[in-house]
């Protein structure tokens, strides 16, 4: 297979991520894939990839890129300030590139990480059904690791647009974020505290990664007499951890089980929120119940189903 992308610089934290790599909680393997799954689908869409795709995860900073082959390419999420051979570029729009241009992107001014999806999607092997990158583990995407410098990425197969495509309008990522959120599974050990949990602004910490953001604000204490900690236990992406400390862990996609109780979990339809939640901004959680988390999650998938609908059919 021939390699479509030269890393020329690779910015931070640039790995090869999809949906996710699922059906091995029990062996310890975490799901990984993007952060900003919205952001990731709508990359896709953009180039006429199917959703499941692996596309680049850009951190904070972006990379220098040398194109090998034509091809169509977006790039979506944090604004980066795409450039094409030195020409500013718009994001959330397909762009054609061709052997030798240059693709750079710069630092996020708007979020916290971008996707940078290629016709054919970005082809590395797959590791127990997925494409993601473990860092953790040091598997998936190439060989487990960062992309460095002189890597060389091959794309799979897929036909070129025959119209270009764009996003009609720009997502923009506050500073501060709201994130609905059912309590529990452990919220029976915080009711003294759980009305302020639920009211307190809390700020992230430059210690966040992959593994979840680390907040920072007034302690959640624990009723009298509940346990400090817990027999470890599954936990999924958007499970609110509480230490010893009370200062709370949002937990993302590079965990399987936890020790700490759990203060609440965060909505599905909200987990590409977090994606785009960068130290020194603020997280606020909104309570809500379950029959309205279930809701929101059916107009959620909704909303993506149309959103592809339109891109498909070039509008």
């Amino acid at each position: 297979m021939s390699p479509a992308l030269r890393i020329l610089a690779p910015g931070l934290g640039l790995t090869v991520q999809d949906l996710g790599r699922f059906g091995a909680l029990h062996l310890g393997v975490p799901p990984s894939g993007a952060l900003d799954d919205y952001a990731h689908r709508v990359a896709n869409w953009l180039v006429g990839n199917p959703t499941a795709c692996a596309t680049l995860e850009m951190t904070v900073s972006g990379p220098r890129i040398e194109c090998l082959m034509t091809a169509d390419i977006a790039v979506t999420g944090a604004a980066m300030g795409l450039r094409l051979n030195g020409s500013s570029r718009r994001q959330w729009a397909s762009l054609r590139v061709r052997p030798g241009d240059v693709l750079e992107l710069g630092l996020a001014e708007n979020g916290c990480r971008g996707y940078l999806a290629l016709t054919g999607g970005i082809a590395v092997p797959e590791v127990m059904g997925s494409r993601s990158t473990c860092l953790a583990g040091g598997l998936g995407g190439l060989e487990g690791r960062l992309l460095a410098r002189g890597d060389l990425l091959p794309a799979g197969r897929g036909a070129l647009l025959t119209v270009p495509r764009r996003l009609p309008w720009t997502p923009i990522y506050p500073q501060h974020h709201l994130l609905r959120a059912i309590p529990g599974p452990h919220d029976h050990l915080f009711a003294g505290a759980l009305d302020r949990f639920f009211e307190t602004t809390f700020a992230v910490s430059p210690r966040s990664d992959r593994m979840g953001l680390r907040l920072s604000g007034p302690a959640v204490e624990r009723d009298a007499g509940a346990p400090s900690g817990i027999v470890s236990e599954p936990v999924v992406p958007g499970t609110v951890q509480v230490p010893g400390d009370g200062q709370p862990i949002l937990l993302l996609r590079e965990q399987t089980i936890g020790g700490y109780a759990c203060i609440a979990t965060v909505l599905s339809a909200d987990l590409w929120r977090i994606g785009q939640v960068k130290p020194g901004d603020t997280v606020r959680f909104v309570r809500v119940d379950l029959e309205t988390g279930w809701r929101l999650a059916a107009q959620w998938q909704d909303f993506l189903a149309t959103a592809e609908r339109l891109l498909a059919a070039g509008r």
